[in-house]
């Protein structure tokens, strides 16, 4: 099938009774709009999320279980934002793809496995608050640091094994009659039949959406429906413990938040679109319409997600607040103090945010 419309990954509607009489002129603002906010986002996330692996690496002895999954948090947007510049120049150029074939294959990789790993980080810092508060004494020997390396080796395992289709699919095609070439997703390696197509596009859309949102949100809320219980009956807001494991609960209830007001629209909008391949949605000129205008905005909003955190953290969280400033005040002191006065400066920073 050779796109009519422009070459976005999920929205192929082409070769159909219905989408050759379907205007999608009005899809044209995107090619100005979009590429703006991409830059904005990925200058916000690169420096917003370079602050805060830093600080998570310069506080090395006071750290948190949640701290090591906020820095892996951040380093899976970090990694992610960097490609944002190819997807703006894509966009900008009316989704023509001047990178090559492996650009294309690994700025979608990176996408996809930011996705997986940021929503099972904060599915992890979830499981880790539930056994903290609801589980407090007995799951003493399941924190430990040994086995929240474990959990990130087998989050960023299994994320990189999920989006490894992008690897293999993802590729570059070019249309002689737009003049363009798209970086989109080709299932030419597995299909005998051209009807195969819809149920790959179907099988990879939702299958993506039911294991990088669906059930981990699942999973996020049930582990938050037992906290709130154990919250409710047993926390004393006297008591300077309890005010922590709210404090931090806060934060993490916040992450988890507004990573689904980001990421949801963006699944429903891919998911409605897979079963309308498999013609269990209407697949009428308004119907595809509102899918092909939607998508790159619910898009851009997903993405915004991975520059929002760093900001939330300095908002929220007192303790990163105040290293973040000790960190300011030690650069300064190295430029305007002798090296004796580094070393006070440390053991300041390092007492304030164990106070906190």
């Amino acid at each position: 099938m050779e796109p009519t419309i422009g070459p976005y990954e999920y929205y192929d509607y082409e070769e159909t009774e219905n989408s050759t009489m379907c205007d999608y002129s009005e899809w044209q603002p995107s090619y100005s709009v979009i590429p703006v906010l991409y830059m904005l986002i990925f200058i916000l996330g690169l420096s917003g999320n370079g602050v805060v692996i830093f600080t998570v690496w310069r506080t090395q002895g006071k750290r948190r279980a949640a701290d090591v999954y906020i820095g892996n948090l951040a380093l899976a947007d970090l990694t992610f934002v960097v490609t944002l510049p190819l997807w703006a120049v894509y966009t900008a150029m009316g989704y023509h793809w001047p990178f090559g074939v492996a650009l294309c294959k690994i700025s979608s990789y990176v996408v996809l496995l930011n996705m997986y790993a940021s929503v099972f980080c904060l599915t992890c810092m979830s499981f880790d608050r539930y056994l903290a508060i609801v589980h407090s004494l007995s799951s003493t020997q399941l924190r430990t640091r040994g086995h929240t390396q474990a959990c990130l080796i087998a989050i960023w395992l299994l994320s990189g094994v999920l989006a490894a289709p992008t690897l293999v699919f993802r590729t570059t095609k070019y249309d002689p009659t737009s003049n363009r070439t798209s970086c989109a997703m080709d299932f030419s390696l597995v299909m005998t039949k051209e009807d195969q197509e819809y149920l790959w596009i179907a099988g990879l859309s939702i299958s993506s959406s039911a294991l990088g949102f669906l059930l981990p949100f699942l999973a996020m809320m049930v582990c938050y429906g037992f906290i709130g219980c154990t919250v409710t009956r047993h926390f004393n807001s006297l008591r300077k413990e309890d005010q922590r494991k709210r404090r931090l609960l806060k934060i993490i209830t916040t992450l988890v938040v507004v990573f689904a007001a980001c990421w949801m629209p963006f699944h429903i909008v891919k998911s409605a679109d897979a079963l309308s391949y498999l013609e269990l949605f209407p697949a009428n000129c308004a119907f595809l319409r509102f899918l092909v205008l939607a998508h790159p905005y619910a898009t851009c909003l997903a993405y915004v997600n991975s520059c929002l955190n760093p900001f939330l953290y300095a908002f929220f969280d007192l303790r990163f607040r105040s290293q973040c400033l000790c960190l300011l005040n030690l650069k300064k002191s190295l430029h305007a103090s002798p090296a004796s006065s580094l070393s006070s400066q440390k053991t300041e920073a390092q007492s304030l945010a164990t106070k906190v």
